[in-house]
């Protein structure tokens, strides 16, 4: 997503609150040491000190929806600081109440009237009220007071994105129009210069029955992203391209290698970095555990944009860096360890062929406390990241319908492993890994920061209660990274205008 016509090339990183890296995936935490619980969001820059703020969904475990939106705010985008909810819910509000529905919040600034915008997916638990939520502030973090509940020109809204064009500065919604024969559209809307209501609609989508869309835009191109209908689970996020917002636009086109379902996140937003050497775009994304909303995390990775062939690709990287003046992102390097070469099995535990994995084997067979795969691993004394590349079998297969259906294990959707993870034989402190699911033969990775002693270490891997089961993801490599640097200094912001 553009920002204002006067800040249109800002820069931007974003990790946990301990360093620069940008972690996909991984579980954030604000500066109080806070789970980072702001989902489904978006960005926005305050226009008097060019602090960066983040608005999203804020869930608790007993409370999926209904809980208001969350607000975080960051000078150099790697620290976060919380705010708290700047929406709150409201008993017995016809619209905000914590029994409604107050998804994908996404603010702007109006120079028109000098006040925050905020527009949001506004509904009932039934999701029938297919509605857009508006609420102002005269300053960024809030709190923003509600001001109505519309249908837009008339219509049905359900997932709500907003873009905001560089180059004149007018402001977009973007919307689909919910899951009925009728809808199945998505529309792109523009707003009044005050951002209180929409103009008219300058381009509509039809029956492609997609959610959750996003426009980011280049000097010669825009690229309007978009999710299948598959509640949370993952899909093959696809991106329509236009050299004009009226169109016409392209086919989809998938954005990820196939069957890896856009590495098991859902899209929501985007962001153009122009730095002083390079301009590098986001994908920022939600990575949805149905099991466990309130816990799913954030997924922001780089984006490969070629305009002359027309093409967007998302890259996935375990750990990238970002500099925020240069717009320069680079992986972060690691050591690998890999099953077939460096794990110790015990119990039922196997190397299986697996051609598709390193060195055609795989570790697979990890069930509960017996059967595990252990790694000697080199650490430098420190907390460190450690990914785990996993195939879950547990995935969604091709079946009747379009997009596919997961297979369904004692007639449940399963999506995902859950695996113990126990260093240096320290069965007091438990980790808990996450495996999402992936397709049969597609190897994806998950992280989790460890604490490894300065020399070698030993990472057992075994299989937790998933609610249907005690067994563990195959393993096909561990990679350990070096210490996280420590945080930077204040970030620098360029833009121009």
């Amino acid at each position: 997503m553009a920002v204002f016509k006067t800040m249109a090339t800002l820069a931007l990183a974003a990790t946990t609150a301990s360093g620069k890296w940008i972690v996909p995936g991984a579980r954030w935490y604000d500066t109080d040491g806070n789970i980072f619980n702001a989902h489904a969001g978006g960005l926005a820059v305050d226009r008097d000190s060019g602090r960066f703020f983040w608005f999203g969904e804020h869930k608790t475990e007993e409370r999926e929806e209904g809980g208001g939106i969350a607000c975080y705010s960051s000078e150099d985008l790697a620290t976060w600081e919380s705010h708290g909810l700047c929406l709150e819910p409201v008993e017995g509000h016809e619209y905000i109440s914590p029994d409604n529905v107050i998804q994908r919040p996404k603010v702007q600034y109006s120079e028109a009237d000098k006040k925050y915008h905020m527009w949001w997916h506004a509904d009932d638990s039934k999701y029938s009220l297919l509605l857009q939520g508006h609420a102002t502030s005269d300053t960024i973090q809030g709190p923003y007071t509600f001001d109505k509940a519309v249908a837009p020109l008339g219509n049905w809204s359900q997932d709500f994105g907003l873009f905001t064009d560089f180059k004149d500065g007018r402001s977009y919604a973007l919307y689909s129009n919910g899951d009925t024969v009728e809808g199945r559209d998505n529309y792109l809307t523009v707003f009044n210069e005050e951002l209180t209501d929409l103009d008219e609609v300058v381009y509509r989508w039809p029956k492609f029955d997609l959610e959750a869309p996003t426009i980011i835009q280049t000097e010669k191109s825009y690229y309007a992203l978009m999710s299948h209908k598959t509640g949370y689970r993952p899909n093959n996020v696809v991106a329509f391209r236009a050299d004009k917002l009226e169109g016409p636009w392209s086919q989809p086109f998938m954005v990820s290698p196939a069957y890896t379902r856009t590495f098991s996140t859902q899209s929501g937003f985007s962001w153009r970095i122009e730095g002083t050497k390079r301009t590098t775009y986001l994908y920022m994304a939600d990575q949805w555990d149905l099991n466990s909303i309130w816990e799913s995390r954030n997924v922001w990775l780089p984006m490969e944009i070629d305009d002359r062939k027309g093409t967007l690709d998302v890259l996935w990287h375990d750990i990238f860096d970002l500099d925020v003046k240069t717009g320069v992102w680079k992986p972060v390097k690691g050591k690998e360890y890999f099953a077939a070469k460096h794990a110790k099995l015990s119990g039922d535990a196997y190397l299986q062929e697996a051609n598709f994995a390193n060195f055609g084997r795989i570790a697979t067979g990890i069930y509960g406390n017996e059967s595990k795969a252990t790694f000697e691993v080199q650490g430098a004394g420190a907390d460190q990241w450690v990914s785990f590349y996993h195939q879950n079998i547990d995935d969604m297969g091709f079946g009747d319908q379009p997009m596919g259906q997961p297979d369904r294990i004692n007639g449940t959707w399963q999506i995902r492993r859950i695996s113990s993870v126990i260093v240096n034989g320290d069965e007091d402190n438990v980790h808990t890994l996450y495996q999402k699911d992936t397709h049969k033969g597609v190897i994806l990775s998950t992280p989790l920061k460890l604490p490894l002693k300065k020399g070698k270490n030993t990472i057992t891997v075994g299989g937790l209660d998933n609610g249907f089961d005690v067994k563990g993801a195959d393993l096909d490599k561990l990679v350990v990274y070096p210490p996280e640097p420590k945080k930077r200094g204040k970030g620098h912001h360029p833009h121009t205008g």
